[in-house]
């Protein structure tokens, strides 16, 4: 068997990347869908028209063909048998292996996963951890696929990731927004056009005196609710010792689990946070 290593009155401003994004509502939360995916879901079914007009031998083309790869992500393809067949990226090393039992960085038989998806349901999408050549780091990645005849058609991304040097600056940011105007700065934490949401980076607002979520640019559904009695999945009271570090101190720093609006899953996240007249300012980060 082989293994691959390629591998938060308050203002929290919890948090990604800096490039556009779009976002739908989806059961009282933001689902943020971000550039990068969108970008894989159009160049996935660019190759699928291919195979589907050219039959398996058109695959060999996602290699000499600039069509199938839109600079940082390109398409592959993969037998239904588990052949991997070609692929324009790094990926290539694989051509002629069979890849059910390749493992990632944590042991997760990912390609088995596709294929078994695949032969279900004809398409979806499979997560992993891979070896991300921008950074020289195994990380979280996002593959779509869709199967063709006996051929499955498949893009991934790395979901962006904020830095703790952004997450401090659009803290800065959400700052100066409230100072200047504070009903307009909190209009603007909700905006999904504004740039106080950029992917897994975004702002929300408690105020000090209530407790209430003032504004939340992830989960708009936590407005007007009680911040302090919130608790992340290891059942801490996140923002009540955000507020008691801030009215101490005037500012402070917060390690804790957190679901990030990306992946969709429960992360370890760091925040910076701020008191502003009487508001709770943060902004965080999620660790890589």
């Amino acid at each position: 068997m082989k293994t691959l290593v390629y591998s938060f009155a308050a203002v929290l401003v919890l948090g990604a990347a800096l490039s556009p994004h779009h976002a739908a509502a989806q059961g009282g939360e933001i689902v943020v869908k971000n550039v990068l995916e969108m970008r894989a879901k159009d160049l996935l079914a660019i190759a699928v028209r291919h195979i589907e007009e050219h039959g398996e031998a058109g695959a060999e083309d996602f290699a000499r063909q600039s069509a199938f790869v839109d600079r940082d992500l390109y398409a592959y393809a993969v037998r239904t048998d588990g052949r991997f067949l070609v692929s324009g990226g790094a990926s290539a090393a694989l051509v002629g292996d069979n890849v059910l039992d390749y493992r990632d960085s944590e042991g997760k038989a990912f390609f088995r996963e596709m294929i078994d998806i695949a032969r279900r349901d004809g398409e979806g999408a499979v997560e992993y951890r891979w070896f991300n050549p921008a950074d020289s780091r195994g990380e979280p990645k996002v593959t779509f696929f869709r199967k063709v005849g006996e051929v499955i058609v498949a893009v991934g991304y790395y979901p962006p990731r904020a830095t703790s040097i952004q997450a401090r600056a659009l803290l800065e940011e959400a700052v100066k927004a409230l100072d200047k105007d504070r009903q307009a700065g909190l209009r603007r934490f909700q905006d999904l056009n504004d740039s106080f949401i950029r992917n897994d980076l975004y702002v929300f607002v408690v105020e000090l005196g209530s407790g209430r979520f003032l504004a939340h640019g992830a989960t708009p559904s936590l407005v007007g609710t009680n911040a302090f009695t919130l608790k992340d999945p290891r059942g801490r009271l996140i923002v009540r010792e955000m507020a008691d570090v801030g009215l101490r101190e005037g500012k402070g720093e917060l390690d804790y689990l957190w679901r990030n609006p990306m992946t969709l899953k429960f992360e370890s996240k760091h925040t910076f946070f701020r008191i502003v007249d009487g508001l709770l300012v943060g902004v965080g980060s999620y660790n890589r």
